[in-house]
This record gives C-alpha cells, structure tokens and sequence, in this order.
C-alpha cells in the first residue's frame, strides 16, 4: 500500500506548486504564475472529455518561462504546475459549479459567483473555446480532493512568500502574471489590472506603466481585465499588502492555435526581465512610495 500523499502534493503525487527562490531577496515584490501548469494526470485525462490539445487552451502557456529569471534579479516566482482546466487557483475556493457539482454548493457556498455559473469556477467545467471538459457530473469528494491537493497548497506557498516579503520590508507587492488572446486584447500589447485602483497603491500601476511604455507595450488599464480573486485577495493597500495582475497578450509570443512560442518569445522574455529589473529596482531604492 502506498503512503497516503502529502498536503503539498496532488493525489497522484506530483506537486502541485514551485517555488523559484532568489539566493537574497532583494524587495517586496513577489511574482506568480497560476495559470501556466501543464502537468496533466493520467486519471484528468482518462476522465475527460477533451483532447488534451483543447484542455490546453485554457492555459496561460508559457508565462512562468517568460517570467521565469525574476529569482536571479531577487525576487521569488511561485508557479502552480497543475493545469488550469484541473483547478483554477484564481477563484475563491466556495466557487463551486452547481451544474457540474449538484445543488449540495449553494448550501456549502451559501452563494453560486456569475464565474461558476458559467462554467469557470475553481473546478472548471468549461476549457478551450467553451467545450464541456467532462461528460457527467462530478463527485463533490472530487471537488474537495482537487482543493485540498492543488488549490490550497498553491495559496499556502503563494501566502507564505508574501507574508515574508512583509516581514523584511514592511510591505509586500503581488505580481500576478497571465496572458490573455489578442482577440480579447483590444489592441494592447499589456492590461494591468488594480481592480480598479483598489488593490494597490497608484504608484505601483502608475509606475508599471511607465516601465511598460519605456519598453515599447503598448498598454491600458483594467479593461477587459481590471484583475481576479488573487488581486481581490492580497490585495489589501490600508495592510501594506498590494496586487497587481499583468495580462500579457499571447500574440507577442506563441502560436495561439498550436501554443508552440514564435519568433517574438526571446525578444519579449528579454523585455520582460528588463520590466522586473527596473519594477524591483524601484522598490529596492524605496524611490516609490507604496503606501
């Protein structure tokens, strides 16, 4: 009999997150990336409905590689490995789908979100362009399984990592990294998204901004995405604790059919760490004010 799996690890034994670590961290600003996971498991896959080619379409491919030397400038990047037709760690964890679950969540949640309405909960039961992932309902025990092994290991490393950006610098700044389809990019090159002004300071955006438009992106605000639960969630200016979601739009850098990346991934990688270098560069400085 094997042993039973830890509480960071997904029932098949894979891990469910990582943790890129600087060797000395240099400011408050942490990146992630929730929706870059490719590890499929066997049962997910056995149990779908979809080809993995259109489960795949709900990823953010590739933003974890894009992001990924911000630990060798000093800041830690935490990466959910899991897919995000699995589970999507961008939801609050009472988002449950009542189609694809049963009524027993209104009694659990004590409310259904418009997200898990429509097919986009924490357990999504829509990937790709709007396709059914399964063919039937599923066991509330599943729900519960995915959340216990992905979902909260995920917000436990994620927390962890910000409450120790606080604990050294009395602050601490979420990244909170995604790519969006240029069909929905309206045009722009980047969205970054405050909810609005309410989840971080206006120095921090005002100051993104301008690194973005330094660096050539072409770049707006909130619209079509003004941010999700993760910037709801650690977003808390009046608590020294600020979220800022950055949506990165696919056609810079992939083939948005086959997600294979094109000719343009180098250069953005390259501006991309240009971005981090001069974001944590601000703050090391304590040139912004972020209170």
């Amino acid at each position: 009999m094997s042993p039973d799996p830890s509480p960071n690890t997904p029932a098949d034994g894979s891990a469910a997150v990582e943790v890129l670590s600087p060797a000395v961290r240099v400011s408050p600003v942490v990146f992630a990336s929730p929706h870059s996971g490719s590890d499929y498991s066997k049962g997910f896959l056995e149990g779908a409905a979809l080809p993995l080619k259109v489960l795949r379409r709900s990823e953010d491919a590739h933003i974890d590689v894009l992001f990924g030397t911000v630990p060798e400038l000093g800041a830690p990047l935490v990466r959910a490995l899991f897919p995000r037709s699995y589970v999507d760690p961008n939801r609050a964890e009472y988002e449950l789908d009542p189609i694809l679950f049963g009524p027993r969540v209104h009694a659990l949640s004590g409310q259904i979100s418009q997200r898990a309405s429509a097919g986009l909960g924490v357990i999504p039961r829509l990937a790709g362009e709007g396709s059914a992932i399964y063919e039937a309902m599923l066991p509330l025990d599943e729900a519960f399984e995915r959340l216990a092994s992905c979902y909260r290991p995920y917000h436990a490393a994620l927390a962890g990592e910000l409450a120790a950006a606080r604990d050294q610098f009395g602050q601490c700044i979420l990244i909170d990294c995604h790519s969006m389809p240029a069909a929905s990019a309206r045009g722009a090159d980047i969205v970054l998204g405050d909810r609005f002004g309410s989840s971080c300071s206006p120095e921090l955006t005002g100051h993104a901004e301008r690194i973005f438009r330094s660096l050539g992106f072409k770049v707006v605000r909130n619209r079509p995405y003004a941010g999700g639960f993760a910037t709801e969630r650690y977003g808390q200016p009046a608590e020294s604790s600020h979220a800022l979601q950055i949506e990165i739009s696919r056609a810079l850098y992939m083939d948005e059919r086959t997600l294979e990346p094109h000719q343009g991934f180098a250069q953005l990688k390259t501006r991309l760490e240009r971005f981090a270098a001069a974001l944590l560069d601000a703050y090391r400085t304590q040139s912004l004010a972020a209170e």
